[in-house]
């Protein structure tokens, strides 16, 4: 029996996976960064300490990758001051799920992001556990994070429902042995592999019910 719904961040709650790749790409430029077209695609569903060890590494920042992170964040931040961009339907899909069933947020997000994402959305009470992908040891497509959300909430993994939106992030809720809803990425649509270990497939958040996550 289906007890929790575990949401993904990026891509679910708010339609950010564009902010973070402009956020990056101008942050290579400013730095003398090598940027190129797989980018974005690689550093999807990485931790915090991945991606900036990534922009050090591949895209050649030369700053530390401490330094990198700190920087991505407070402009990412900037931006969501000035506009949070949420997903049409998101803040009523959970209000909905949050009637019956225990609520947590799984993310490769870094936690002040989470935070005030979840704040400004006015639906940070409405979760039992959040958990940044820099909280764990490994980010997605590993579950580490899926499965330190159900911990946190008490609840076994296999009485929980993740909707994910990317390819890692699918795979990363199916390993931890979630049942997975896809609401798939427009701007980086999953692999038909990872999009065939959802139950189910949404293409609107209006179609998120109760019954339709605990299936």
């Amino acid at each position: 029996m289906i007890e929790a719904v575990v949401f993904d961040l990026d891509g679910v709650i708010v339609d950010s996976e564009q902010v973070w790749d402009e956020v990056r790409e101008q942050l290579a430029a400013d730095w003398g960064g090598r940027w190129h077209e797989r980018a974005q695609a690689d550093m999807m569903g990485m931790s915090s300490t991945e991606w900036s060890a990534y922009l050090h590494d591949a895209i050649g920042l030369p700053q530390p990758p401490e330094e990198i992170n700190d920087e991505v964040v407070r402009r990412m931040l900037e931006r969501y001051r000035v506009e949070l961009p949420l997903i049409d339907g998101a803040v009523e899909a959970v209000r909905r799920v949050a009637k019956r069933l225990r609520l947590g947020v799984a993310s490769s997000s870094n936690r002040p992001i989470i935070d005030t994402v979840l704040a400004t959305a006015g639906i940070a009470g409405l979760f039992a556990a959040t958990v940044s992908s820099e909280e764990v040891d490994r980010g997605k497509p590993a579950p580490d994070v899926y499965l330190e959300v159900a911990r946190r909430l008490g609840v076994p993994p296999a009485s929980c429902t993740a909707i994910e939106d990317s390819s890692n992030g699918l795979r990363a809720a199916h390993a931890a042995g979630m049942r997975v809803i896809a609401f798939p990425n427009l701007h980086y649509p999953p692999a038909p592999e990872a999009l065939a270990l959802a139950a189910v497939t949404l293409t609107s958040l209006d179609e998120f019910t109760v019954e339709v996550a605990a299936g």
